[in-house]
């Protein structure tokens, strides 16, 4: 059996090298000289009598047994940072800091309607954001790297919370000079055949596009992809198809003088669905359940035109 115990320090920089997969970049995230980080990594593996990690040209990565102890080393810090968090929620009142992350294609658009009032109704509330594709936040929000996520599902796995919050209309978007533009709803035939524009194949509303194309007969233009909704909005203002977007971004970024019109399909409604997501082991969950409580509360309160509750 080791003689003595990790410290915790020693345990942070052991997922900090797992997480960038670099003792390089690990040094530079924790503020700390390579050197020193090896030496404590060092330190940690002589203690335990194992090697954690495997070292090449190719990179660093985790030995055997280093994955065997990558969730408890986590758990364990999580379970510090919570023990820390009540302590301050006692002294200062609910709050913290947590790194949010969230879609391209939802944060821009919902988070100026979130952020002011979560601050308000709690002072020591600070979310670092982050935007990241759908994958990548899953598997950041599964490694640590985000406290939390607010992203559209499906979202499946055992080791999240997944608390829906809303659901947002998907409206369809034509150039004012089409024949489409001049009719309040468009039959789902009107559509078979048409091209229709999407983002690229990464964005989790990509597929929401293709399906919606599949069940129309539309056809996904898979040559002239967007990089982004405001890609995507310009596409359909040089004629380039039609294109389907979320109600949020409409109402952010299309106008009057946009030169397209916002229309929906008759007897199709098209709608995301989105949800707060945590670890289901994270110390902060009891918080992160309120949270998500106070979300549905603020969008029911500031956007009830545009998004509806999960209930109705």
């Amino acid at each position: 059996m080791p003689q003595g115990k990790p410290s915790l320090r020693q345990l942070e920089y052991f997922l900090a090298v797992a997480d960038c997969a670099s003792f390089r970049r690990a040094a530079e995230r924790l503020g700390i000289s390579q050197p020193t980080l090896t030496a404590q990594i060092s330190a940690l593996e002589k203690l335990l009598g194992v090697r954690l990690f495997e070292r090449s040209r190719s990179g660093t990565r985790l030995a055997p047994v280093g994955r065997e102890l990558l969730a408890n080393a986590r758990r364990v810090i999580e379970e510090v940072d919570g023990f820390v968090e009540v302590a301050d929620t006692v002294r200062n009142g609910p709050g913290g800091t947590y790194r949010l992350g969230v879609p391209p294609t939802l944060g821009p658009y919902l988070l100026p309607y979130l952020l002011p009032d979560l601050h308000r109704q709690y002072a020591n509330l600070r979310l670092y954001v982050r935007e990241d594709t759908q994958r990548d936040l899953e598997t950041g929000l599964a490694s640590g790297r985000h406290d939390l996520v607010l992203c559209p599902l499906p979202l499946d796995s055992n080791e999240f919370v997944v608390k829906p919050l809303f659901r947002e209309p998907v409206k369809l978007v034509v150039h004012e000079d089409h024949e489409l533009a001049s009719r309040e709803r468009v039959a789902a035939a009107d559509l078979e055949n048409a091209d229709i524009l999407s983002i690229e194949e990464h964005h989790r509303f990509y597929r929401q596009v293709e399906q919606l194309c599949q069940r129309l007969g539309a056809r996904l233009s898979r040559d002239y992809q967007g990089t982004s909704l405001d890609a995507l909005r310009h596409m359909v203002v040089m004629g380039m198809g039609h294109a389907f977007l979320p109600a949020l971004y409409v109402m952010s970024e299309i106008h009057d003088q946009s030169q397209l019109v916002v229309t929906e399909i008759e007897g199709e409604p098209v709608v995301r669905v989105h949800a707060l997501v945590w670890r289901a082991a994270s110390p902060s969950r009891a918080f992160f359940q309120r949270l998500a409580g106070d979300m549905q509360a603020i969008l029911a309160r500031r956007l009830p035109q545009v998004v509806a509750s999960v209930a109705d």
